[in-house]
């Protein structure tokens, strides 16, 4: 039976409000406009300075996506911030508003935004000098309310980030190896399927191909996992203890790394073979492509069990092998036994340590709407 289009969308749905990396997302967007409003309520309405706009402004700039990047990165656009109202003023009183004016103080600020201990924040300076010029300059009374906008958005920023549920990127990390692990099973799968059917050359490019992609995969989880290892710097969280020094995490990196290694080697073994099975003879072929599409169910299942089990199994296989085949193809069986051996024992830590577990947010749609469709 097909699902109705209703169904779709509504699994959609579930998916993304289950999914906490989209609610990680919303709450950092929730929070920078809450520290943003904050910050304008406060200069605004509380202090009453007359133009109370760098201090969303500066609000906006601190906000990161972590409590240490809030503290490094966002320090250097807010000294940039500093920076650029000084030299907006100084700009101002010596030139007045002017097209000459406006070319130096872009000058200016392009080059001091070089200068390694800003950041390369150019692009704030321009931008704040160019506004706070455009707007007003020549009262001593407004360069310090606007150094005052600028500490108040600092401030507020600081405090909402850090106190409102600090970012920890954990469950972002742990999702971008999750999708790794299930690339290699997915991988082996479709091997083990294609040699059954009787592979061509081009499905052996593709194999490779797709190996190389999941190296791309790999640098993005590495990414990831840094960043969530910064995500745990200065976060007061209880929870981010463990993330400061995610060795078990990097571990399970290299394992992965290890086993689409092996996974490329498999495929290159098979693309030198004419007629695989044919070449091979059944004796070898049949049990040796069931434990691939074995090792690889259980590697998408995240099954340490299963694949312990295709290990024990591998080993009687070798054993056999040893004592009564006398084949020629002696030297591809041992390339593909090493092969597939390697890649369980890389993957069997992993399918153990399951790192995006049951991380899902328990929220749905109420299935009532689906009768009323």
């Amino acid at each position: 039976m097909r699902e109705s289009p209703w169904e779709r969308w509504r699994q959609r749905v579930d998916d993304r409000l289950g999914d906490p990396i989209w609610w990680n997302d919303v709450l950092q967007l929730a929070k920078t406009v809450l520290a943003a409003v904050a910050a304008w309520v406060l200069a605004a309405s509380v202090l009453d300075l007359p133009q109370p706009f760098l201090a969303p402004w500066a609000a906006l700039l601190v906000v990161h996506a972590t409590v240490y990047r809030t503290f490094s990165k966002g320090m250097q656009q807010v000294a940039a911030t500093v920076v650029a109202v000084l030299l907006a003023t100084v700009v101002g009183e010596a030139l007045g508003l002017s097209t000459g004016a406006i070319a130096l103080l872009l000058v200016v600020a392009l080059v001091l935004g070089t200068v390694p201990w800003l950041g390369a924040e150019a692009t704030t300076i321009a931008t704040t000098g160019l506004v706070v010029l455009t707007t007003g300059f020549d009262d001593d009374v407004m360069l310090i309310a606007r150094l005052l906008d600028t500490a108040i958005g600092v401030a507020v920023g600081l405090l909402v980030n850090v106190i409102v549920w600090p970012p920890l990127r954990r469950h972002t990390a742990a999702k971008a190896l999750d999708r790794v692990d299930d690339g290699i099973g997915e991988l082996l799968t479709d091997m083990a399927g294609g040699l059954g059917e009787g592979c061509q050359d081009e499905d052996v490019d593709g194999w490779i191909d797709r190996s190389r992609d999941l190296d791309g995969d790999l640098d993005q989880a590495w990414s990831l996992v840094r960043q969530a290892e910064e995500s745990a710097r200065m976060n007061p969280r209880r929870s981010a203890k463990v993330m400061k020094n995610p060795r078990e995490w990097h571990e399970l990196l290299r394992r992965m790394e290890q086993a689409i290694a092996e996974t490329r080697s498999l495929a290159r073994t098979l693309g030198g073979q004419q007629a695989h099975r044919e070449a091979w003879g059944e004796a070898f072929a049949e049990p040796w492509i069931s434990m691939l599409g074995d090792t690889g169910r259980a590697t998408s299942a995240a099954d340490p069990e299963a694949l312990l089990d295709v290990r024990r199994r591998l080993e009687v296989f070798t054993e056999e092998l040893r004592s009564t085949e006398r084949s020629p193809e002696w030297p591809i069986y041992g390339a593909l036994i090493i092969n597939l051996r390697n890649i369980i024992d890389a993957m069997d830590r992993v399918a153990a340590a399951n790192p995006i577990g049951r991380s899902r947010v328990p929220i749905r749609l109420p299935m009532g709407r689906v009768a009323d469709a």
